[in-house]
């Protein structure tokens, strides 16, 4: 089976990434597991991960058709390609990065640059963006989204770092379009000490208060 391209229609209904910074060779594909029987659909491996390209494409290769995995922590062109080359699916870098940016363009994959000011954040639009993703969130607040979307009503944004299901209602009012979680959901200690089920617990308590505000606006 091929494996899972990214859907920007299929992303904009659940939207909501799984960020695994560190993860080991030996818990990768478990920890994954748990973020399937979560019904999380999106992760991304960063690139500062020990092995990422070769976890990239196990994971891949383990979860065609049901997870579409990407790469985080992009900082050069060489490590798009190497991660394309992996199997990666989309593109996560902390900052605009130009030369990634272009590569994703003629690659024709989706880019998720990270921007803090509003001048970042439409930098990293014009450049091609899927979605911008405001870093750390948990600093800046929704509040910081409701004064972005006042000059960027056309820039769909990520809320990353500090999201936690009592928060995400907050996020989306105000204007984000999708969220990430990381550290607070797939820790180091978790994914070193094999504490599988606490991180499928959080993942569905976070997709469970996304689903339910989507139905509250239907």
């Amino acid at each position: 089976m091929p494996s899972l391209d990214f859907n920007p229609e299929a992303f904009q209904e659940e939207p909501v990434l799984g960020i695994l910074r560190g993860v080991a060779e030996g818990a990768v594909l478990d920890v994954a597991s748990a973020a399937v029987s979560a019904g999380l659909k999106f992760i991304e491996i960063t690139f500062n991960t020990p092995g990422a390209p070769a976890l990239i494409e196990k994971t891949v290769k383990a979860f065609s058709g049901s997870l579409c995995v990407g790469a985080g922590t992009i900082l050069s062109r060489k490590d798009a390609e190497a991660a394309l080359s992996a199997g990666a699916k989309f593109i996560v870098s902390p900052t605009l990065n130009d030369r990634v940016a272009g590569f994703c363009r003629e690659s024709q994959v989706a880019y998720f640059p990270g921007a803090y000011t509003p001048t970042e954040v439409e930098k990293a639009w014009d450049a091609g963006a899927e979605m911008v993703k405001i870093f750390p969130a948990s600093q800046l607040g929704p509040a910081y989204f409701r004064e972005l979307k006042g000059p960027f009503k056309h820039i769909r944004l990520m809320a990353v770092g500090g999201v936690r299901p009592d928060n995400i209602e907050d996020f989306f009012l105000a204007g984000a379009s999708a969220v990430a979680v990381g550290a607070s959901v797939f820790s180091m200690a978790r994914m070193e000490d094999r504490e599988f089920g606490a991180i499928e617990k959080d993942l569905r308590e976070i997709l469970l208060a996304v689903r339910q505000f989507y139905t509250r606006l239907k």
